[in-house]
């Protein structure tokens, strides 16, 4: 599968400043990012905004974002990540 540029762009914004959050983060962009939605997608990039102590909490704390969009592929990945969660 060839790699779009948005796709290359995540993976590397996902290559975060903690090793706990890139081995949660780097096997969920490599291999489910390029079959989520439009909309998942959009959630992903706005993710990856956020500040790598909200991201700790929210993936290895199992908080949730207040911000509905947020919380959505939070969950995605969480399952992704962590299938006997579901």
């Amino acid at each position: 599968m060839l790699e779009t540029e948005d796709h290359k762009r995540m993976r590397w914004a996902s290559r975060r400043g903690m090793l706990e959050l890139d081995l949660v983060l780097e096997p969920f962009v490599s291999e489910r990012y390029p079959q989520l939605s439009v909309t998942d997608r959009d959630r992903y990039r706005q993710l990856m905004l956020c500040e790598d102590q909200e991201l700790f909490g929210w993936f290895l704390s199992r908080e949730m974002p207040e911000n509905p969009e947020l919380a959505a592929i939070v969950r995605c990945i969480l399952a992704f990540t962590r299938p006997d969660l579901d």
